[in-house]
């Protein structure tokens, strides 16, 4: 059985490589929770059509890196194999075989492909900006560390767990000191990856940011306060290891200012740059940034609490509602830092169960989509496909194979997100917080990951309310105010091969 499943993902991998346009067209490999993300060098070797129709491939997403949707598990293991055929065929020119998709789909199904590709090509392009450049590498920075922040909530979850029910009190500490470890120190990994990412040397941004966890900070007193260890956390971390870059390239010549004022001689530099690099920037980590740092990170945590508090459904309900937009947008990855330091402060993040409300509503607006276009089989077998990943909290399929290409049930859809936030919002606001330890997965893959103020089977039972209600009321809004009679009459028709019927005006998208 696991010969099979190695040999599947192999071939997934081999039957991705020549439509990505061979081993000569990779620059990178990478992978998040879902998607095996490419650097190309010619993006037009890559054949869109072709790799959809691949079994494994859920749907592709063309953004700073071309990202292939493969669903939680399968990317892991694919990469690998991926990674691997590249490295064998290095040598190799760059690949251009084109493969056939088995089939062509019908025309309904591919005008709104067509139409969802448009889409994400505007919104690429709309995504250029500084701010969300800027956005895009915050993403790269925690995107890698989400694999250990769910592993490690699942385990605390496990102990958690064991404890409500008395058992194995001497595994318990085990399974503490395991979830906790990584988390005690995620602002070295943060200073490492934004060092990374800002190009700079990687560990010297892990050893600044290692400051900030260090316990002998608590021996340092400043504008008469001591320092705790952890004060600033992610964000310190962050703001650190981004100071680091900026004095090393300075002294290794890499700004005009450098240029200007003089650079560390060559041959000094393997013992002068690396020492003022850590000095100057852990000297303004310790006496300025934890400080400032603490602070904000203090707000955010008191804010998240204020608001769902005192907002309570009306603040789930314009999360839950928004948050389809925002991926739309790519503002979402704005939010990676506030969860990531909800978690290190209060254990899980009350942000993420509300958030998570729209795919929800995702899921109910593609079901009443499925039922209202009886006679399109293309639409349908596209939902059919699709919707399992969207259970699960994958929902790019759904929202650039159909919702986002329709329109209204976009909107509806994410009326659904609205509601199903309203419901986890209002039993914040009654004092039950549902929290995720980790983030990441959405969906039923949540589940794992819940934590909260009582017990765990209330907090299982609020989100899994939430979603009843996210799926019901996506469902009926995009039964009844998700078509309007034209586009019924265009797109409830059958498609075939001699006569097909696609839409005589391609539906607009409703701007939400």
């Amino acid at each position: 059985m696991a010969t099979d499943s190695a040999d599947k993902n192999s071939a997934t991998a081999a039957a991705i490589l020549p439509l990505v346009g061979g081993a000569g067209n990779i620059s990178s490999v990478a992978h998040c929770m879902t998607r095996l993300r490419l650097g190309l060098r010619d993006r037009s070797l890559v054949q869109d059509e072709a790799l959809k129709a691949l079994p494994a491939v859920m749907g592709v997403v063309d953004d700073d890196t071309y990202q292939i949707v493969l669903g939680p598990g399968t990317v892991a293991r694919v990469t690998p194999e991926f990674e691997a055929l590249v490295a064998a065929a290095a040598a190799s020119a760059p690949g251009t075989a084109a493969r056939t998709a088995p089939g062509s789909s019908p025309a309904a199904a591919e005008e709104l492909a067509a139409h969802g590709a448009a889409i994400k090509a505007a919104r690429k392009a709309k995504n250029s900006t500084p701010f969300k450049l800027f956005l895009r590498r915050i993403a790269n920075i925690f995107v890698p560390l989400i694999p250990a922040l769910i592993g490690c909530g699942i385990i605390a979850g496990l102990g958690g767990l064991l404890t409500n029910l008395g058992m194995l009190p001497t595994v318990v500490p085990a399974l503490t000191a395991t979830a906790s470890g990584f988390m005690s120190l995620i602002a070295v990994f943060v200073g490492y990856n934004t060092a990374k990412e800002f190009g700079g040397t990687p560990i010297l941004g892990g050893a600044v940011a290692a400051i900030i966890v260090f316990p002998g900070v608590a021996n340092i007193e400043a504008f008469g306060q001591k320092l705790s260890p952890g004060q600033g956390g992610v964000l310190g971390a962050l703001a650190a290891a981004v100071l680091a870059v900026y004095v090393e390239k300075w002294c290794r010549g890499g700004t005009s200012q450098a240029k200007r004022w003089g650079r560390v001689p060559q041959s000094l530099d393997v013992l002068v740059t690396p020492t003022l690099t850590v000095l100057v920037s852990g000297l303004v980590t310790i006496f300025g940034l934890m400080f400032v740092a603490g602070a904000v990170s203090t707000a955010i945590g008191d804010f998240a609490d204020w608001l769902l508090a005192n907002g309570g459904a009306g603040a789930g309900f314009v999360l839950g509602g928004l948050f389809l937009p925002l991926v739309m947008l790519g503002l979402h990855q704005a939010l990676i830092p506030i969860h990531t330091t909800l978690i290190e402060q209060q254990g899980f993040t009350v942000l993420l169960p509300i958030l998570a409300m729209a795919g929800a509503g995702q899921v109910g607006a593609a079901a009443a989509v499925y039922l209202r276009l009886p006679h399109n089989a293309s639409i349908r077998s596209t939902i059919k496909s699709a919707l399992p990943a969207g259970f699960l909290g994958v929902g790019e399929p759904l929202i650039y194979g159909v919702s986002l290409p329709l329109g209204r049930p976009f909107v509806t859809a994410c009326v659904g997100g609205a509601f199903g936030g309203g419901f986890v919002g209002l039993f914040n606001m009654l004092g039950d917080k549902v929290g995720s330890t980790a983030i990441g997965p959405s969906g039923w893959a949540l589940f794992p990951l819940l934590n909260g103020n009582r017990g765990l089977g209330e907090t299982i039972a609020v989100y899994a309310g939430g979603l009843l209600v996210g799926y019901g009321v996506g469902f009926l809004a995009t039964y009844w105010f998700g078509f309007t009679k034209p586009m019924l009459e265009e797109l409830n028709v059958a498609a075939t091969a001699k006569d097909p019927t696609p839409p005589t005006k391609e539906p607009t998208p409703v701007s939400p």
